[in-house]
């Protein structure tokens, strides 16, 4: 059968936002998938009419045991896993002092540890059969720590290095790793998923208190497409050599690619006192 020849995808968080509708696209193209949210009635309708190539699960990827249950019935139904999507997650908004430890904590378990546990259990069978391709959805925030958000770029900071080191531990293996970083979509990370502490200290309410109160009147009215996000990230699947950091939306790369030119111009100019660090040369 066709289907068997086809790439399988595994996507966790697919009951909005970029997992939704990448799970609509892959199975668009009569690929395999197997669609997980933490309640999986809120994706049924994505394996509706596509029963013989669509897998929805339960999965919330902070339990273990559901992580390990989901991947071997994926690899159970079709056999293996080639394109893993760490899409779920959430934002979690406060200022730095504000912020709350059960909350940090939270964010943390989702956006990290559980993004880690879920590709630590798929690994195995992509380095058995030498193939395979992860996609670990972080953000802009991921290079960038914005006021008001410093506890979930911390978050995407971590997934940050950790792929740069997954990608060179998995491209002798040919396991190829990419940081999808979207600014800002028209999803519900700054809606109805996103959480806040909110800014009492005044102190902050001209850095932390705006930007978290922009986030939210922003809601529903962001440039960014998900569907052509969703798009790009099945782009970068095909390709030979796809890229390690892919950066979505024109706010985005303009505001990533400012970040990195003035990292880079600190890096020189205070070149000087980094080098003198070193024991003097005999």
């Amino acid at each position: 059968m066709e289907s068997q020849k086809s790439p399988v995808w595994f996507i966790t968080g697919c009951s909005s936002g970029f997992g939704h509708e990448l799970a609509k696209l892959v199975l668009a193209h009569g690929w395999r998938a197997v669609v997980t949210a933490r309640d999986k009635t809120r994706v049924a309708e994505l394996a509706r009419g596509a029963d013989d190539r669509a897998l929805a699960l339960d999965l919330d990827i902070t339990n273990a045991v559901q992580i390990t249950a989901a991947v071997q019935a994926a690899e159970a139904r079709f056999g293996c896993i080639d394109v893993l999507v760490n899409n779920a997650g959430y934002g979690y908004q406060a200022s730095i002092e504000e912020g709350e430890d059960a909350e940090i904590r939270a964010q943390f378990d989702a956006n990290v540890f559980g993004l880690f546990a879920m590709t630590r259990a798929v690994l195995p069978g992509m380095r058995a059969r030498r193939k395979g391709h992860v996609l670990n959805i972080t953000s802009v925030a991921g290079i960038i720590g914005f006021p008001g958000s410093g506890y979930y770029a911390a978050s995407k900071h971590a997934v940050e290095g950790w792929s740069n080191a997954l990608a060179d531990e998995g491209k002798p293996l040919g396991i190829k790793v990419t940081c999808i970083e979207p600014g800002p979509f028209r999803t519900d990370w700054a809606g109805r998923s996103l959480r806040q502490t909110p800014n009492r200290i005044i102190d902050y309410a001209s850095t932390a208190g705006s930007r978290m109160k922009g986030t939210a009147d922003g809601s529903g009215s962001q440039a960014g497409d998900p569907v052509r996000a969703a798009e790009a990230m099945i782009q970068i699947t095909e390709s030979e050599n796809p890229p390690l950091h892919l950066v979505l939306g024109a706010w985005g790369v303009d505001a990533v690619a400012n970040k990195l030119k003035a990292t880079l111009a600190e890096v020189e100019a205070w070149r000087d006192t980094g080098l003198a660090t070193d024991f003097p040369k005999n």
